[in-house]
């Protein structure tokens, strides 16, 4: 065998250590480069547009807060995110939570689908950005689980990975993973008022009134911070549908100490809060944060709310027919509109944002959470109160539009107002009204002119009525069946019903077939039967003559058309001038 020259040996080991030498030197650049291009999503879903800096040299981000150019591009590399929470959804969605203050990894500008879920089996899915909860500023993905995971019993939480190669995935390491969340029973949301906290919760309490006594329940409060995590205990007080309030903790019981108070932004991020079922020893999974007492100076005085009446509705993919809705009702009498956004992929915020520079003034609160709408009503008593927003609220939907047959008596030049409908005597605290549900009329397709000139044709009798109620009259426990509340009694306030000759609101429930369809395809925002599923078929909720398929029915563009009622089609035309195509006032 041929032996080497010690020049050549000499040789070959300076070109190792220089191998070497540049390996190093390369993995430092490269950490330097994933920790300089780190994004910290912390964005809030608010009423005004999200304006970004586009500087040379720096990162740009897209209107939902996505890395669109990033400075460094790391190749043949996976990144597992930090999820603290994921929540199973309806129709196997998954809900992803970010810790806090996660930061995300920065990806090639050509390959936006690189966040995925991965499984404990290896199966993995696209996941999507999905929005920033208010309050806390966490970050949200969803993705959907693969048909391979559906059939295993125990649904283990899939982990974040962002990959510039699609093919490659992290090690999964062989430790236990946590289970994911069931989205029927979790505590998903709180609110602080001055004299006490309000927990959101699924499945603790059950459905028809079965609700637990307050004295099977605690809040739990737990602070996890500087290496140290203690807990307090508080009674709860109220214990009603989803909705259940107790005491503030002791901040010294925490071990805050005298900075309590400005923790206020650092604390909703280290304090969790959930409820302990007493007698079962159970503290419900929760996903949400406690914020301290509001900090207010003492016996200082309640401003006069800002708006005489709002109009409040939870929405989900109501783009098209939001300007509509708007634009009638700010006509009569509506102030502003409180919009609780259930997770819409449309072109909402594009259209809630066109409004607003028209003047119209709507205030929007991402509100995620599936079948929750009685809670976020209740929610929405809470923010108006803490925001002094709205004296009255009316709770009525996209597709439900308030009126008074009175008001096509008027003279020329003046119309109706909601506030002329509103009792004078001071112990009412909620007035009701019932609806008339109008059918498909004839139409194939989404009417032009909108729904108040295209449906005019409706069923004969009355069906559930509606509520607009004084705030300040709503009674503590915020007890709703998202047609009206339960009023403070105690306080002397009554709820007062009119008359169809007065008020009454048309509810173009039934539209044409593929945007009925499209409207029920997903009912998560009301607690009521899926329409999907074989069960409960007389509840008033389902549609007569549907049954459970996705099918048209025979004749459905005649359907429901007992009495032709084109009121409220002549009251819009008073106020707005007939449809003319293309003109830029009109209402639709």
């Amino acid at each position: 065998m041929r032996r080497r020259s010690p020049r050549a040996t000499g040789t070959f080991l300076l070109c190792l250590l220089l191998l070497l030498l540049f390996s190093i030197f390369s993995l430092h650049l490269s950490r330097n480069a994933i920790s300089t291009s780190s994004l910290n999503l912390n964005l809030h879903y608010n009423n005004d547009h999200l304006h970004h800096s586009k500087r040379a040299l720096l990162n740009e981000l897209d209107d939902d807060g996505l890395l669109l150019h990033p400075i460094a591009r790391i190749n043949d590399s996976s990144f597992s995110v930090s999820v603290s929470d994921s929540i199973l959804l309806p129709d196997w969605e998954i809900l992803l939570i970010l810790s806090p203050n996660t930061p995300l990894p920065p990806l090639p500008l050509d390959r936006q689908d690189n966040y995925h879920c991965l499984f404990r089996n290896n199966e993995r899915s696209p996941a999507k950005f999905f929005a920033v909860l208010p309050f806390t500023n966490r970050t949200t993905f969803k993705c959907f689980v693969p048909e391979s995971v559906r059939r295993r019993r125990i649904f283990s939480k899939p982990t974040l990975v962002a990959s510039s190669s699609y093919n490659e995935s992290p090690e999964l390491s062989s430790s236990p993973v946590p289970e994911i969340l069931k989205w029927n029973f979790f505590v998903y949301e709180s609110f602080s008022t001055d004299d006490d906290v309000v927990l959101f919760a699924k499945g603790v309490n059950g459905r028809q009134g079965n609700d637990r006594s307050p004295n099977e329940l605690n809040c739990v409060f737990t602070f996890e911070g500087n290496g140290v995590r203690n807990a307090v205990k508080t009674p709860v007080t109220n214990s009603v549908q989803e909705v259940f309030r107790c005491p503030h903790p002791d901040p010294s019981e925490l071990g805050l100490g005298p900075n309590y108070q400005s923790l206020e932004g650092q604390g909703s991020e280290k304090m969790t809060v959930s409820l302990e079922i007493i007698a079962h020893n159970i503290v419900v999974p929760s996903v949400a944060y406690y914020t301290p007492r509001p900090n207010k100076e003492p016996n200082s005085i309640q401003a006069q709310p800002k708006y005489e009446i709002c109009a409040c509705t939870m929405v989900y993919n109501v783009a098209k027919f939001l300007r509509e809705w708007v634009m009638y009702h700010s006509k009569v009498g509506v102030d502003n509109f409180l919009l609780y956004d259930n997770g819409s992929e449309d072109e909402l915020k594009n259209m809630i944002n066109e409004l607003r520079g028209e003047g119209y003034n709507i205030s929007t609160l991402l509100w995620i959470w599936p079948k929750t709408q009685e809670a976020g009503f209740s929610h929405s008593i809470l923010y108006s109160k803490s925001m002094g927003m709205c004296k009255w609220i009316m709770y009525v939907d996209v597709d439900e539009f308030v009126f008074s047959p009175l008001w096509n008596n008027l003279e020329n030049g003046k119309h109706g107002s909601l506030k002329s409908l509103v009792p004078q005597e001071k112990r009412a605290g909620q007035v009701s009204v019932n609806c008339l549900e109008f059918g498909p009329s004839g139409q194939k397709v989404h009417p032009l002119e909108g729904v108040t000139q295209g449906y005019t044709c409706r069923k004969k009798v009355e069906q559930r009525h509606k509520s607009m109620v004084l705030v300040d009259a709503v009674d503590p426990s915020l007890w709703n069946v998202i047609h009206h509340f339960k009023v403070n009694e105690k306080g002397g306030f009554v709820s007062v019903q009119l008359g169809l000759d007065k008020w009454v609101v048309n509810h173009y429930k039934y539209q044409a077939w593929d945007e009925f369809k499209n409207k029920f395809r997903r009912r998560v925002s009301a607690y009521v039967v899926d329409w999907k599923q074989n069960v409960n078929l007389n509840s008033k909720d389902r549609t007569p003559g549907l049954g459970s398929e996705a099918v048209e029915p025979q004749d459905w563009v005649n359907k429901f058309c007992e009495v032709r009622d084109e009121r409220l089609k002549s009251f819009t035309q008073k106020l707005f001038g007939p449809f003319r195509p293309n003109q830029t006032h009109a209402m639709a």
